[in-house]
């Protein structure tokens, strides 16, 4: 089911990382090198299997463009934040 803007706005206040717009879900994270940043998108890739939920996403060199929402729903959803918050615990080690 698809989610409001009021409920998208709460829940991205745990979501630092993530801007709402154009009826999506979008993060952008930067790695150390071209290898890191396709070692996190493979972990990302199971976690994606795992949800049978895909991200729309791209990748230059370094970073890691993510747009995540619901097409069969028509915006987001619970699966977006909860392969939002996957994808959260998979690249915040990169961080450190």
């Amino acid at each position: 089911m698809k989610l409001d803007d009021s409920t998208i706005e709460k829940r991205l206040l745990h979501l630092p990382d993530w801007d709402y717009f154009d009826n999506a879900l979008h993060a952008e994270f930067e790695f150390e090198n071209f290898k890191d940043c396709f070692s996190a998108m493979s972990r990302i890739a199971f976690e994606c299997e795992a949800l049978n939920h895909h991200p729309d996403w791209t990748n230059v060199y370094n970073v890691l463009k993510i747009s995540l929402s619901t097409h069969d729903a028509g915006g987001v959803t619970d699966k977006d934040f909860k392969l939002a918050q996957a994808i959260e615990r998979i690249v915040e080690p990169e961080d450190e």
